[in-house]
């Protein structure tokens, strides 16, 4: 067991379930990760034994039949499965962001409808809040819900859905400005629906086109899409919660877990990286000795082992706070900017020891310098981090003079 990054005061259960899924990572996913990325190539049979480990249930509750485990717990599972590959955590993130919405805003039917399913992994989550001319300002959505009769109608255009070709059930926020006066705040005024449609792209349900997989730097074999919705029916059923004008606030507590899941992403991303760097250091020799022995190399690697500590440290903090019923939007922004930056700059040294091989894709670290920098743009951007961890800041030290 690497001394690194290690949790304490973990149950049983927990130490079973992450030595399997580490077990799991080690045998299934490096040995064909960089292979598969090179052909970005969505990771089949790898989905299908995270099925089977229960992993699409793991913190679906027990009476749906999940596993009923923490958000720590599911935290340090997406950090060992993203030392594997980062892809494949997002394939499950995702998926599990829906669950979490589901299983705290959804109506009695929603629940018992969509959960089961879904922790079996017959059910496949994916959701959007952003569209093409938006970014970050969710404030200016255009996507647009208008009642009619017993059912909603849907247009507009959605972007960034990780799982948009695979899932089966999308959470869609839209703007629905039924039941809302003029002059209302634009967040008091979204709503999300559930969407289900057919795995697949082009029309998928009448209304409903997943144009077809974004071309991705890094972030391979995931599918990332658009989502255009021109006149889609959903059921004023399938409306989360059964009432408009709380999609903002049932998204925003979604994310505000997905953010966990990112540092937890970059913590996995780093470890790997400084594992690949000290046995490289190890390996290769220069001046008549392996260039672990040389100081600039050893600071690398000391400055390198810090930052995983670092940033696994303030993940597991953040997936704590939220576990005892908290607010942990402060520890949350802080632990997913600091393990993004901190995995960048992990990456970029185990990149540089690796000097020239480095560049090449036969080498492992390759992979990883390209998909580090999404971890900078995924669940809001480091400035937008920076924002809300300043905010709260000056909330809980508010000058009083």
């Amino acid at each position: 067991m690497a001394r690194l990054a290690q949790t304490a005061g973990l149950t049983d259960i927990q130490r079973e379930i992450l030595s399997t899924v580490r077990d799991f990572v080690d045998k299934e996913i490096i040995p064909v990760a960089t292979e598969l990325e090179h052909r970005d190539e969505y990771p089949q049979a790898i989905v299908d034994g995270l099925r089977e480990l229960g992993l699409f249930g793991l913190m679906i509750p027990e009476e749906y039949g999940g596993l009923g485990e923490s958000l720590l717990t599911y935290a340090l599972c997406v950090e060992e499965i993203a030392r594997g590959w980062m892809s494949v955590s997002g394939i499950i993130n995702t998926h599990f962001i829906v669950a979490y919405m589901l299983k705290q805003h959804g109506t009695e039917e929603q629940k018992d409808h969509f959960l089961p399913r879904m922790a079996a992994g017959d059910i496949r989550g994916a959701f959007s809040m952003s569209e093409p001319a938006l970014g970050s300002d969710v404030s200016a959505i255009t996507s647009k819900a208008v009642k009619d009769g017993d059912a909603y109608v849907l247009n507009g255009q959605k972007m960034w859905l990780t799982n948009g070709g695979t899932s089966s059930l999308v959470a869609v926020l839209v703007r629905s400005d039924e039941g809302h006066p003029e002059g209302t705040a634009p967040h008091k005024s979204m709503t999300t629906f559930l969407v289900e449609k057919e795995p697949g792209f082009g029309e998928v349900r009448p209304g409903l086109t997943i144009p077809g997989k974004i071309d991705k730097m890094g972030y391979k074999g995931v599918d990332t899409t658009e989502l255009i919705m021109d006149g889609l029916r959903v059921p004023a059923d399938r409306v989360l919660g059964g009432v408009t004008g709380r999609g903002f606030y049932q998204m925003m507590d979604g994310v505000e877990v997905g953010r966990v899941n990112v540092a937890a992403r970059g913590c996995g991303v780093a470890q790997r990286a400084f594992e690949l760097g000290v046995r490289y250091a190890q390996q290769r020799h220069t001046f008549g000795k392996a260039i672990a022995q040389h100081q600039a190399i050893q600071f690398k690697l000391a400055e390198m082992a810090t930052k995983v500590e670092a940033a696994h440290a303030m993940m597991v903090n953040a997936a704590r706070k939220k576990d005892s019923g908290e607010r942990n939007d402060l520890e949350a922004g802080m632990a997913k900017y600091l393990a993004s930056e901190y995995c960048k700059e992990v990456v970029e040294d185990a990149f540089r020891i690796h000097g020239g091989y480095g560049f090449s894709k036969e080498y492992e670290i390759e992979r990883l310098y390209r998909e580090a920098p999404m971890l900078l743009i995924g669940e809001g951007t480091a400035e937008i981090q920076k924002m809300i961890i300043g905010r709260r800041l000056l909330e809980e030290y508010r000058f009083q003079g």
